[in-house]
Order: structure tokens, then sequence, then C-alpha cells
């Protein structure tokens, strides 16, 4: 197993391997992910885990991960306590971590104990040490629920064989939030939605229809972010009194609806408003090629219009999947480690990333008129 800190340009070059694979429904969907939550017999829940219980547990999650390889492939560990700002918000970027096991913006280290281990290709990890004592993920790309689930319940029947998790024969497994008992199950999909994002009244029918079955509609980054670029996540809340299959089964009967809903849009689109859709993605993409500033949040909007493009065929010079990795790599943490210069562990302030994704965008945007 390895064990290093990041090397940041090496780690920020490539992206995990369900960015780079096309899966079903992937003109609409993303990602899917499947998490379950996961607690050690003997050990008091995250809040009140001391120091030395937690490096206690977090070495027995180590060893136990050691015996085999998660999801088949080289298993990378990395000490949360050890990382600077940089690689810990790199990890955050890639969906390997979340805001609370690796903080950033709040100026403070992780505390010792917490730590991420995840497969090569980044399709199956576990976070140690945050709200539960493990947190472990399975993702796919497009919509294939079942193989994020697969890929995520392989994992946890490994660790279960070696480690004693929490479990109550009533409850199921104990979690320390209660919305999270039973099934400790969090399924979740990303979903790209720039035509219901430029008809707002239509994307609101979407997230009523999603609250009614007990869904949240989130950023792309789950709970406590914005949507950026269309992206939007649709997850289960609550866990207790429901097993895997019924959770699972909300997403696959409401995502349907929402793709066959966009890709109406988005025909509507072509059909009605196709003069104005070619100046929005002509748009974009001029601005894209020769912006010599631009915000993330800024380039997120256009690569979402670029995105449709792609997706409508008026866009032919790029595929969906250059696309998503290019989304996360122009992100704060990643720019900063892609730049020409040598990258620190402090973070650059925000006008100088500012000039960086420009540049990097550029290079990506000149093969179309080379």
């Amino acid at each position: 197993m390895n064990n290093p800190t990041l090397d940041p340009h090496d780690f920020a070059s490539r992206v995990g391997t369900w960015l780079l694979a096309r899966g079903p429904e992937s003109d609409v969907v993303v990602s899917c992910r499947a998490r379950l939550a996961r607690n050690i017999t003997g050990f008091a829940f995250g809040t009140r885990l001391a120091e030395k219980q937690a490096k206690e547990l977090a070495a027995r999650v180590r060893k136990a991960l050691e015996a085999d390889p998660i999801d088949g492939q080289e298993t990378v560990w990395i000490d949360l306590a050890g990382a600077s700002d940089l690689e810990r918000l790199l990890l955050r970027e890639r969906h390997l971590v979340s805001r609370e096991l690796a903080p950033v913006e709040e100026r403070r280290a992780s505390p010792p104990g917490r730590a991420v281990a995840f497969a090569r290709g980044e399709t199956a990890l576990a976070m140690v040490g945050e709200e539960d004592h493990l947190r472990l993920g399975g993702i796919a790309p497009g919509f294939d629920l079942g193989l994020a689930f697969d890929r995520v319940r392989a994992l946890d029947l490994a660790l279960e064989a070696r480690l004693d998790f929490a479990v109550d024969e009533r409850l199921g497994y104990l979690t320390a939030c209660p919305t999270n008992v039973g099934t400790g199950l969090r399924a979740s999909v990303m979903l790209h939605l720039p035509a219901l994002g430029l008809v707002r009244s239509e994307l609101e029918k979407v997230f009523n229809a999603a609250q009614r079955t007990g869904l949240a509609v989130r950023g792309q980054y789950g709970e406590g972010s914005r949507a950026s670029g269309d992206l939007y996540q649709i997850s289960n809340q609550v866990t207790l009194g429901r097993n895997e299959s019924e959770l699972v089964g909300d997403l696959e009967t409401l995502v349907p609806d929402i793709i066959r809903f966009e890709r109406q849009l988005r025909t509507a689109l072509l059909e009605d408003r196709r003069a104005e859709l070619d100046d929005r993605i002509s748009h974009a993409l001029g601005l894209l090629c020769n912006t010599q500033t631009i915000s993330t949040d800024a380039a997120l909007g256009h690569l979402s219009t670029v995105r449709l493009g792609v997706a409508l065929g008026s866009v032919d010079d790029f595929a969906l999947e250059e696309l998503n990795a290019l989304s996360v790599q122009i992100q704060k943490g990643h720019v900063q480690a892609l730049s020409d210069d040598s990258p620190v562990a402090a973070l650059m302030d925000a006008p100088q990333r500012d000039r960086l994704r420009a540049t990097l965008l550029q290079r990506f945007f000149a093969r179309r008129n080379p």
C-alpha cells in the first residue's frame, strides 16, 4: 500500500478512471456514487474519540485494507494530518474526501487519525475518521448505480471480515447521525442539467419532485455546496427502516424522468431557439479560447454550455469525458498544481489562480482552431 504525501502536479495531471469512461446516459448523468457509513465496536463515535483512540482506529483500518487491494487496484493511503492545504484541497476536488474530513478554509489541520485510502483509479475509497469511523464509497460513470454499489459493497464485505462493525439486531448499522442508522447507505447521482437550468420554473419542478420522494438536491460537492456549471447531485436523505434496494430504487425511479425531461427541453431548444443556442455555444467557446482571467464559477458555466453543444452534436471537437475531466482540473487546487511554477503547499490567491485557469483553458481549446 502506498503511503505518500501527494505529488500535486502528478496527481492533478491525471483524473479518476470513472471520469474518462462513458457510462449509461452519460449525456445527462456524469456519475453515480454509493456511500456506506460504518463504525467499529469498542471506539467512541468521532466527536468523542480521543486522539490516542483515533490513531489506533486508523492503524486497524489500514491493516485491514492491506489484506485486499481496494477494487483490485493499487491502494493509496494518505494521512491527512500530515497533508498540506493544497493536498487536502486536491483530494476534495476529486470527491475523495469531504470538507469535514479535510478542512482547508478554516485554516486548521486535520486531527490525528484522519486518513483516506482509495483505489488508484479512484473507483472506490475509504474515508477514516469523519463523522463516522468509516465512510466507504464506490463511484461509477454515467447512470450505473448498480456498479457504484457493487464497488462499495465489495469493500464493505472485505473490511467487515477483518473489523468488528457496530451493528444492532433491530436497528442495523449504528452511526453517529440517526439519519444514517440502518443500512448506512447514501446513494447519489450527478446530473448535468443545462436545458432545465435555462428554464428555472421547470428546474424547480424537478427539485420539488425529488423532495416529495425523500431525496435531496445539492451542488456537485454534496451537502452545503451550491450548484455550478448546471451540475446537481440528487441523493437519498434517510436510511433507517429502508433496505438498500428501496433506497437505490428511489433514484432509479426518479432519475430517468429527469433525464427524459432534460432531453425534451434540449430538443425544444434545437427546434425553437437554434440560432440563440448556437450563438451561446460560440460565445462560450470564444471566451474560453481567449480569456486572460476567469473565475471557477464563470469557467464552469461556459464549460456547461460547451458540454451541451457536444451532447447535441453542435460541437464535435471534444468528447464529454474530456470536458468532465477539465471541469475538475479547473478547480482552484488543480489549477495551482498544474501551473508551470512548482506548486507549493500554501494556496495561491484568487487573482493568480484566475490567470492560471485562463491559460489552462486556452491550451485545451486551442486545438479547436489549430
